[in-house]
């Protein structure tokens, strides 16, 4: 008869302490206690009422760079690709290894529709990343680190007869960190690159697999 009324008096210190606490989200936390993370619905179902999760959905990563990008970041359109397919992968989306598709586009450089490559790798979907803009540097200083990127991120479905269909588009805008630049000082470029396609990538990915508000929080 005790258990309830003790469990109860433990959420209220513990929601007390978090309120006094600097810079705690009280009313996450207290979401948390009473029912865990609360998460948010990809906007990929949400807008298409369908899930890359299910089991029978497989999907192919491909990016478009533009040669002006490329002149500073020769193989940002592979590389970022990459970071995506990690991310869908470990967030139980079946893909298709970069590495095979790295291969088909480098025998297949006038390819100029997504259902080309598709119908190749016998996929249900295709994520194509048209990267408008990338850099790891902040502007005017060539000695601080700040990724920024802008895209637009679709998705092609595949039909029986190997057509697709447009079913997606969302703009994806990316600055990081938010707050204040890196010094080259601080953490070498390889080091710096490597932080932000992970970050880049993810939020890519998060149009396609749930997320709790608190990582968004925390980011």
């Amino acid at each position: 008869m005790r258990a309830f009324p003790n469990r109860l008096s433990t959420l209220l210190c513990m929601l007390l302490l978090c309120v006094t606490a600097s810079g705690c989200n009280y009313l996450v936390m207290f979401g948390y206690l009473i029912g865990g993370p609360p998460s948010v619905e990809p906007k990929f179902d949400e807008e298409t009422k369908e899930s890359m999760t299910d089991p029978d959905v497989k999907v192919v990563v491909v990016c478009f760079a533009p040669d002006e990008i490329k002149h500073s970041f020769e193989s940002i359109d592979h590389e970022l690709a990459q970071y995506v397919s990690f991310q869908l992968h470990a967030h139980k989306i079946k893909v298709v290894p970069p590495d095979l598709v790295k291969g088909w586009l480098e025998e297949n450089k006038d390819w100029d529709k997504p259902e080309e490559i598709g119908a190749y790798f016998k996929v249900t979907h295709v994520i194509y990343i048209d990267l408008n803009e990338f850099t790891l540097y902040e502007e005017g200083s060539p000695n601080l680190y700040r990724g920024r990127a802008e895209s637009i991120v679709s998705v092609w479905k595949m039909d029986e007869d190997n057509h697709a269909e447009k079913i997606f588009s969302q703009e994806k805008t990316s600055k990081y960190p938010m707050h204040q630049p890196v010094s080259s000082g601080d953490k070498t470029y390889t080091t710096f690159k490597g932080e932000y396609l992970t970050r880049l990538s993810d939020e890519i990915g998060r149009f396609f697999y749930e997320y709790y508000i608190a990582d968004e929080i925390g980011n």
